[in-house]
Formats: C-alpha cells, sequence, structure tokens
C-alpha cells in the first residue's frame, strides 16, 4: 500500500475523468430513446398506421449511431480498472468485480443478441414480435445500466463487504446488501430518469427543427406529443427522485451533503438551505449567502429535529476515525508477521470499520502508526472535496432540472391545446435547449464522482493508493491517444446524426397517406 508519485495519481484521475464523462455523453441518450422507441411502436402496432413505424424507424437510425459509440467508449472504461487502476481491482475485486460480469453477460449480451433484429428484422418479425424485440433491447440497456450502478454505488457506500488480513483484500459478506444498497438504488433511478430526459429533450428539439421548417410535419407532430408526455413524467421524476438521492447521502455520504450545501458548520435543527452564495475554502465560509429557512433540513432528513451535519465537524469525526484507523493497521502488521496473534485479531476487529482512515496517512507518513497529530488533523481535512465545485455545480445542475420541467410542461399545454404546430417560439426554444440537460447530467457526475474525494472507495481505499504503477509519460500518451481517437469518433457521430436529420424520416416505400388526405398524383399533359 505505497503511494505513488502525485502526478501519477492526478493524471490517472484526469484519464478516468475524460473517459467517463465522454462515455456518459451516450449513455442517457441510449436510455432514454430505447424506451421511447418501445412506445412509438406500440402505437404503431395498436394503431396499424404507417406513420407511426417511419417514426419509430427514424429514431431508431439515432439509436443505433448513438448505441454503437456508447458500446465502444464503455469497453475503455472497463479496461482501465485494469491498467490504470490495478491496486484498486486488487483490493475490491471480489466486490466491484460482480455487478460489472454480471453486466456483460447478462444485460449487454441481452441487448447485443436483439439489437440486430431490432434493426434487420422489421420485414421478416410480426408486427408483436418486433415490439417484443424492442422491449428485450430497452430492457437490456436499462439493465445495464442498473449493474454498472450497482457497482458505483458501492464505491459510494461499501455495504455487505469486510478486509480480510489473511488475504489483504476486501470480500464479500452479503451480496444482497451489495445488490439492495440504498445509494445505487437511489443512483439508477435518478440517473434513468435523466436519460429519459436527455432523449425527450432531443426528440423534441428535432421535431420542432422539422416544424420551423415545414418539413415532414405529419412525422414531426407525432414526435413531439411523445416527447412533451415522456419528457414531462421524466422531468418531475428526476426532481422527486433526485430527492431521494439526497436523501440518501444524509445517512451514507454526510460529507458530501455538506459540501454541495456548503454546510461549514452544525445548525440547529432544521438547517437552512444556502440558495447561493461564494464559498471561501480558506476561510471555511460563505460569503453573500442567502438562505431558506429550514429547506435543507426539511429536504434532507424529512423531519424538523433531523441534523444535517457540517463539514468541521464532521472532521472532527474524520479525526477520531484515523486515530482508530491507526490502530487497524497496527493489529494488520501484526497479524501478517504473526496470523495467529490473537491479541492482534481482536484488535483488530474492534477497530477493523476505521482502516481506511488510517490508510489516509500515507499520503504524509510510509507508516500511518507514527503519524503525529498535525498530520492527523491535516488528512482529516482532505476528507472535505472541493466545496465550490460541488456547491456550484449541483446548484447549475437543479436550476436546468426545473427548466426541463417548464419546458415539457409548456411542450405538453401546446400539445393538449393542439397549438404545437405554429407556436414558433416555443420550437426554437426547445431546438436550443437540446444541450442543456446534457450538462445538466454531466455536473450530476462530477458532484456524485468529486464528492466522494479522497475516496476510491468510501472510507475504505483512498484514490491515491488505488493506481497502478505507471509513469507520467505513459499517461499523457494514452491521454493524448484518447482525446484524438474520441474526438474523431465525436466528429463521426455529429455528421452521421446530422445527416440523418438532413435526410429526414424518408422509407424506401413512403408509407400511405392518412385519412383526409390526398394522394400525390402525376400531373398529366
Amino acid at each position: 500500500m505505497e503511494s505513488l508519485d502525485p502526478s501519477v495519481v492526478d493524471l490517472s484521475r484526469l484519464q478516468f475523468a475524460l473517459t467517463a464523462l465522454y462515455h456518459f455523453l451516450f449513455v442517457p441518450l441510449t436510455l432514454g430513446l430505447s424506451f421511447m422507441l418501445v412506445i412509438m411502436e406500440s402505437i404503431y402496432v395498436m394503431t396499424g398506421r404507417a406513420i407511426w413505424r417511419q417514426v419509430t424507424r427514424f429514431w431508431g437510425k439515432i439509436f443505433g449511431i448513438n448505441f454503437v459509440l456508447g458500446v465502444a467508449t464503455g469497453l475503455t472504461m472497463e479496461f482501465q480498472f485494469g491498467t490504470n487502476w490495478s491496486y484498486f481491482s486488487h483490493y475490491v475485486g471480489d466486490i466491484f468485480g460482480a455487478p460489472l460480469a454480471i453486466e456483460g453477460l447478462m444485460a449487454f449480451f441481452l441487448e447485443a443478441t436483439f439489437v440486430g433484429l431490432m434493426f434487420f428484422g422489421w420485414d421478416r418479425l410480426s408486427k408483436v414480435g418486433h415490439l417484443f424485440v424492442t422491449f428485450l433491447v430497452a430492457l437490456g440497456t436499462n439493465l445495464s445500466a442498473l449493474w454498472i450502478l450497482i457497482a458505483n454505488g458501492w464505491m459510494q457506500n461499501p455495504v455487505g463487504a469486510t478486509f480480510n488480513p489473511e488475504t489483504m483484500r476486501m470480500e464479500v459478506t452479503d451480496f444482497w446488501a451489495v445488490l439492495f444498497n440504498p445509494v445505487a438504488q437511489a443512483k439508477f433511478v435518478h440517473t434513468v430518469s435523466a436519460g429519459y430526459v436527455i432523449a425527450s429533450v432531443m426528440v423534441l428539439g428535432i421535431a420542432c427543427f422539422y416544424l420551423l421548417r415545414g418539413k415532414w410535419t405529419a412525422f414531426a407532430r407525432r414526435s413531439f406529443v411523445v416527447a412533451a408526455a415522456f419528457g414531462l413524467a421524466s422531468s418531475l421524476s428526476v426532481v422527486v427522485l433526485g430527492d431521494e438521492s439526497g436523501y440518501a447521502l444524509t445517512d451514507n455520504q454526510k460529507m458530501k451533503l455538506a459540501a454541495i450545501e456548503a454546510a461549514w458548520h452544525t445548525e440547529q435543527a432544521p438547517a437552512g438551505l444556502t440558495l447561493i452564495g461564494i464559498p471561501d475554502s480558506v476561510a471555511r465560509t460563505t460569503n453573500y449567502s442567502v438562505h431558506i429557512p429550514w429547506a435543507l433540513g426539511l429536504i434532507a432528513t424529512r423531519s424538523l429535529d433531523g441534523e444535517v451535519t457540517g463539514m468541521s465537524e464532521l472532521v472532527l469525526r474524520a479525526q477520531e476515525r484515523i486515530a482508530s484507523g491507526q490502530i487497524a493497521y497496527r493489529a494488520v502488521e501484526a497479524l501478517k508477521a504473526n496470523p495467529q496473534d490473537a491479541a492482534a485479531r481482536a484488535l483488530f476487529e474492534a477497530h477493523k470499520r476505521d482502516l481506511g482512515f488510517g490508510l489516509l496517512l500515507k499520503r504524509y507518513v510510509a507508516d500511518p502508526a507514527t503519524a503525529t497529530p498535525a498530520q492527523i488533523e491535516q488528512a482529516a481535512w482532505d476528507t472535505v472535496p472541493s466545496v465550490p465545485l460541488m456547491f456550484w455545480s449541483f446548484r447549475i445542475m437543479a436550476l436546468i432540472g426545473f427548466a426541463m420541467i417548464a419546458l415539457f410542461a409548456t411542450a405538453f399545454v401546446l400539445a393538449s391545446l393542439r397549438k404545437h404546430m405554429e407556436a414558433r417560439w416555443f420550437h426554437r426554444t426547445a431546438l436550443f435547449a437540446i444541450p442543456l440537460p446534457w450538462l445538466a447530467a454531466e455536473l450530476g457526475w462530477i458532484v456524485a464522482e468529486m464528492g466522494r474525494q479522497p475516496w476510491a472507495i468510501e472510507g475504505v481505499l483512498p484514490t491515491f493508493l488505488a493506481t497502478s504503477t505507471l509513469t507520467p509519460a505513459a499517461l499523457w500518451t494514452t491521454i493524448i491517444g484518447f482525446t484524438l481517437l474520441y474526438g474523431g469518433l465525436a466528429v463521426i457521430e455529429v455528421r452521421l446524426i446530422l445527416a440523418t436529420i438532413k435526410h429526414g424520416p424518408v422509407e424506401e416505400q413512403d408509407p400511405q397517406p392518412e385519412p383526409g388526405q390526398l394522394p400525390a398524383t402525376p400531373m398529366t399533359a
């Protein structure tokens, strides 16, 4: 457990952050479009109207382009655990590897098996059979996200596992606790709902683009209606499920919650919410803050007497846990020398919960048992993440979330009143709103991952101990390589999607005219 060159740790984090944020450009659109395709094709099966087949096939093309890029970038991320984070993989591989393996065996193969049938089975399967295939693709896509988020949720809240001093690794003690981890479940429903919003904004924006151009209006009208209804339900669920995710932080990640709210000190319950302000990490205060009384206490604890602990108090608790972790570390060293040492075993069992906190001292001293009180205090303050980054990332994300509710509520009202065809002001608004939910999703991941720092596994393994033995030159080479490769792939995807949009929802055989429409007739002399 020797610490590495700080530049290696920082570069490893940078590389993983770049690939993760890039990968997450594709994942949410895939999640949302998959079930929107199920809705659109269900309408086609129920009505038999060819226009709905045209709608489904067009958005299926966008789904397919995005799906390929999502799979390619996701595989790269999984390989990084072995190349850049080998000690992480060794230390927690027994727990972390299981959800990833299940994701690959069950969800990924479910997607891969049926995605071909979805694209090429239109004329080979019955309507109901093809709809079932589309549903299985959507199910596989969302199950894939579930297992990934179970793994990530365990990093945030490592339940159902314990450290074994004989193997020097974390091992599973209760797989069901890992599976039903409250943090993982909250992250899954919140992340999936965010994906549904992203897909809805994409569909709505492109439909509005066609309406502005006066092209394929029958297609655009139907896409608008589906996106408005699906998007409104999804945007409302994002806020509700986001509240549930925040409530999970109250019990499991108190420091992250305190950093998000710039709560430097514990307030008398119920605590007020800092709406805006300028956090100062040096002075450990928030300047020019605007408070909403009682709001944070009610949201975070759902009570009038629940306490939201401030960062200063959490640092004091961290100091206590670091001191306890020193004892656990000494016991582990004794057990390594003599596995039969009963006194060391008893000491370890009493303090093993805090072993990870003891490892924080390895940033400052080779042997945590020899750390000074000043080093313990310094390590305890390391448990505070970047407060300004957390504070503003969360608020921008939340602001965009409420803006999405307003956008889809307006779209739903316009569609209900049958005024969505001529509301050109709204068409422009929806078109320019397309990037916003992606920005919110990326900020959400920044909040989730930066809020966990300095931990690779919350309270178990510090990030600076989790990396592989690499050189800065090797990392810079791969970072530049990934940047060039992913930049090229991004250009290809954008061009393919723009070409698909420009081509429009044109089939080899155009659908039959709708009732009330006159078919085109050839001109005669």
